[in-house]
């Protein structure tokens, strides 16, 4: 009789440690599920930013993932470091005003390169012969399977002078690393070892 007794007060604390254990488990589920939805619920508000319209009103807008943007952002940077860059007028204020901004978008490589041309009088033509010259960029080819990112940039230079046009083909190629947004560098980016691998005339237009 004593040791059915025993017998039933041990299945007894067996059945009440498997409900405890049990018990724990669930309690430890329904926590972790707790903390996992609250941090996706923040996560989730946190790619919303609300806009104060005038003062008055809260519209609503869905933030996008910066990294989405980036290819875009990096073609851009490039094409108005070569509009700044190879875009001169017969004016050395301007000149000189277009390249510094140049720079804020590129290492030293590209004051090298300028001061390659400047050495060899490029700028001083321009001014004494009342030279035009713009860029149209065709193309802007970036790699990001590898950073940093190389990019090959294909453009045409068009250089107006009193007597002809002559267009010219441009292929330079350079590498990209991220840097700090500011007014001067909107996207964020670098150019590093900015060479030019091509530039030739493609026709000559008398006027």
């Amino acid at each position: 009789m004593e040791f059915k007794t025993l017998r039933n007060i041990e299945n007894s604390f067996k059945q009440i440690r498997l409900y405890a254990i049990v018990f724990a488990v669930l309690c430890s589920g329904v926590a972790g599920y707790a903390i996992w939805e609250s941090y996706r619920f923040a996560e989730l508000q946190r790619q919303k930013v609300y806009v104060l319209d005038n003062g008055k009103s809260l519209m609503l807008a869905l933030a996008q993932d910066a990294s989405i943007n980036r290819p875009v952002e990096a073609r851009e940077h490039v094409r108005r470091f070569h509009e700044l860059f190879f875009t001169l007028a017969p004016d050395k204020d301007a000149i000189e005003n277009n390249v510094k901004r140049a720079f804020n978008l590129a290492d030293k490589s590209a004051f090298n390169y300028y001061k390659d041309l400047a050495e060899k009088g490029y700028y001083n033509r321009i001014i004494s012969g009342n030279v035009q010259q713009r860029l149209e960029v065709d193309s802007v080819v970036c790699n990001f399977e590898t950073y940093p990112y190389a990019v090959k940039t294909y453009a045409k230079q068009i250089i107006i002078r009193s007597s002809n046009v002559t267009k010219r083909n441009l292929i330079t190629s350079c590498y990209l690393v991220n840097s700090v947004r500011s007014d001067t560098n909107p996207q964020g980016f670098n150019i590093e070892k900015f060479t030019v691998v091509q530039n030739n005339d493609l026709e000559i237009i008398e006027r």
